[in-house]
């Protein structure tokens, strides 16, 4: 299967409408704008635009404007001239030049110089380039698809990128969702990859509904390439096997992962599935469900207010006596909050949805606090 093919695998609405959208775009040849976090396909999408375009006989030339040097990038996109500077014994052809009567790609855009910025917004506007120690310009034919996982509108605030340049590439938009907004397509994924990936004369690896669920519901920060590369990862060291999360080591799981090993182990993880399989949660696993991540926003608002553990801790203990060297207000907060939980998790006899009711505090952070402050379910 081609690489383009990878990134549409699924039936949520967002790949839908992708979908939907790309014929469209590629019947123009207006400049066209990818956003999208790292991982997301952004490259496929842009291969994809070139292969249903007219232009698709010609080259696809992809660069990296991140990955090139300051003082060679110049030289990458618009070529040069012979003895234009020290090691320059030939004329080289850039990339603009190999993509004419193709498309170009420009991933990470955002990270372009700005000096070459307004030299690219030369290139949209004319359509000509100039090659380094050139006496003439070169015209060219070519579709710019330009990606980049950063704000523009944010660097443009910040100084960082051209306001002008900005509204050059961003005549046709189109953004990739991350994997967490349609965690519904991770099933589907899960098996391409584990074919994908599988040894030619190995069967692909198959994942037990405790696996299942805990890769549905993690919200993969690296998107389809982390879930890719972590399939590659369990195909090599466990071909052919059905893997189970509550037997599988911590050491080859994400960290976010975590949580869900730990109500794997509890034995508390098919419970949830049998009531997500009843209906009990319609939203899914990432939406609303009992497995909501925390975000960094949520994390720095549990530094600077008390939780929900904390505001119970005020409730049912008298104030301490502040000793005259004074103390941690955190630690000190930390030690009761720890022993709230262990008191907790004894009178449910470990069970951390019941512990989780009666502490009023999600089972995904109950569970990061269970492991921060070394406790165990049984406790």
């Amino acid at each position: 299967m081609s690489r383009k093919a990878i990134n549409f695998i699924g039936e949520s609405d967002a790949i839908r409408a992708i979908r939907d959208l790309l014929p469209v775009v590629a019947a123009s040849s207006s400049t066209v704008l990818i956003t999208g976090e790292s991982g997301t396909g952004k490259e496929i999408v842009a291969r994809s635009l070139h292969d249903l375009s007219h232009r698709a006989n010609a080259n696809f030339v992809p660069i990296n404007c991140a990955a090139i040097p300051k003082d060679l990038i110049e030289s990458e996109l618009f070529g040069h001239r012979k003895g234009a500077f020290t090691g320059a014994v030939t004329d080289r052809v850039g990339r603009f030049e190999l993509a004419h009567n193709g498309s170009i790609f420009l991933d990470e855009i955002g990270d372009l110089p700005l000096e070459l910025q307004v030299k690219l917004l030369r290139v949209l506007q004319e359509r000509v380039i100039d090659p380094v120690g050139g006496t003439k310009p070169v015209p060219i034919d070519v579709r710019v698809i330009a990606a980049t996982h950063r704000d523009l509108e944010a660097e443009i605030a910040a100084g960082r990128f051209r306001e002008d340049l900005y509204y050059r590439l961003n005549v046709l938009p189109l953004n990739t969702p991350p994997l967490r907004e349609r965690a519904n397509d991770v099933p589907l994924l899960l098996q391409f990859f584990a074919k994908h990936h599988a040894g030619a004369s190995e069967k692909p690896i198959t994942f037990a509904p405790d696996f299942s669920y805990a890769m549905q519901a993690y919200a993969w920060p690296g998107n389809v390439r982390e879930l890719s590369n972590l399939i590659d990862r369990f195909s090599t060291l466990f071909a052919g096997q059905c893997l189970e999360l509550k037997d599988f080591s911590k050491s080859l799981l994400p960290k976010g992962m975590l949580a869900y090993k730990a109500l794997a182990d509890s034995g508390e993880l098919p419970q949830m599935e049998m009531a997500l399989a009843a209906g009990a949660f319609p939203d899914g696993p990432t939406s609303g469900g009992l497995f909501d991540e925390l975000s960094e926003e949520d994390e720095d608002r549990d530094e600077a207010e008390p939780n929900q553990v904390e505001q119970m801790t005020f409730m049912s203990q008298a104030l301490p006596v502040l000793p005259p060297e004074g103390l941690s207000l955190k630690h000190r907060l930390a030690e009761i909050e720890r022993d709230l939980i262990a008191q907790a998790l004894s009178r449910t006899n470990g069970n951390v949805s019941q512990t989780a009711r009666i502490l009023n505090v999600q089972r995904t952070t109950l569970i990061e606090k269970i492991q921060k402050f070394g406790l165990r379910e049984g406790s």
